[in-house]
């Protein structure tokens, strides 16, 4: 058995309130990864066709000031 298979299957064994408590942890967890990546990939430059994208289309009166 994998690991991923033993580890859902102590999800499955949790109460209602750790298993609260584990969602809670773990979207603080994926969302600390996802800022990370992001950070990563910008300073990488792999956001700049996003960027260069957005100010294109802004040049071009394509977007809407707020």
């Amino acid at each position: 058995m994998s690991e991923v298979d033993q580890i859902e299957d102590r999800i499955k064994n949790l109460s209602p309130k750790e298993l609260a408590r584990l969602r809670e942890w773990f979207a603080e967890f994926d969302a600390q990864a996802w800022d990370q990546q992001l950070e990563t990939d910008s300073k990488a430059g792999k956001l700049n066709h996003l960027i260069e994208s957005s100010l294109s289309e802004h040049n071009a009166g394509k977007s809407l000031l707020v």
